[in-house]
């Protein structure tokens, strides 16, 4: 770049010589704004510093909602054992309770009111839904249709433990889209499946 613009530079002084005639004052203007360099350093900062934040601060939000995603699941599967043991029945938990137990293993990286929770006895393993619809949505709105519940179940009752999160995300790009919902918002779950220990 340094050799071209002073090739340009030398190309504009050798001009004035063929014309035959000195420049006139907005020639000289030009000829010292082509070969001036100061400043070269923050102009090509000023280009490219959009693209380079942009691109970190992608990957830092693709990693922390990764974590995110697995502090979920793994607080579902501390919160369950509570469950399963049966200490969360003889405790007489409630939805609230559990919901408090559970937010206990997230570390703070979730908003715990808006975290919906079901815990249900079902009949069988192969009646469990994983994929249940938890929400409806529109072009540009989602709206929670999951009823919210805790039944712990009775020893050996098979009981499924949901959890739902709507994570915020802050990129968006055409290229880089973490988001499964119309608005900038990722749903994440942890589901566990288990059969209760035969307590009393």
């Amino acid at each position: 770049m340094l050799h071209a613009q002073k090739f340009g530079c030398v190309r504009m002084r050798q001009s004035r010589d063929i014309i035959g005639r000195e420049p006139g004052a907005l020639r000289r203007l030009l000829s010292r704004f082509v070969c001036n360099q100061d400043g070269v350093t923050a102009v090509e900062f000023g280009l490219l510093a959009l693209p380079f934040f942009t691109i970190i601060l992608a990957t830092l939000q693709t990693a922390i909602m990764f974590l995110g995603m697995q502090v979920l699941d793994s607080a579902v599967e501390d919160a369950s054992r509570m469950v399963k043991t049966g200490r969360a029945q003889a405790a007489g938990y409630s939805l609230a309770n559990f919901r408090t137990l559970l937010c206990g293993y997230t570390y703070n990286l979730f908003d715990c009111n808006q975290i919906k929770i079901k815990v249900q006895k079902i009949t069988n393993f192969t009646s469990a839904t994983p994929n249940a619809t938890v929400q409806t949505c529109s072009s540009s709105t989602c709206t929670w249709t999951i009823t919210e519940a805790f039944a712990g179940g009775a020893g050996r009752d098979i009981i499924q433990v949901s959890a739902y999160y709507r994570w915020p995300l802050m990129i968006v790009m055409p290229y880089f889209n973490l988001k499964n919902q119309p608005d900038n918002y990722r749903l994440i779950s942890a589901i566990r499946v288990f059969r209760n220990e035969p307590f009393i």
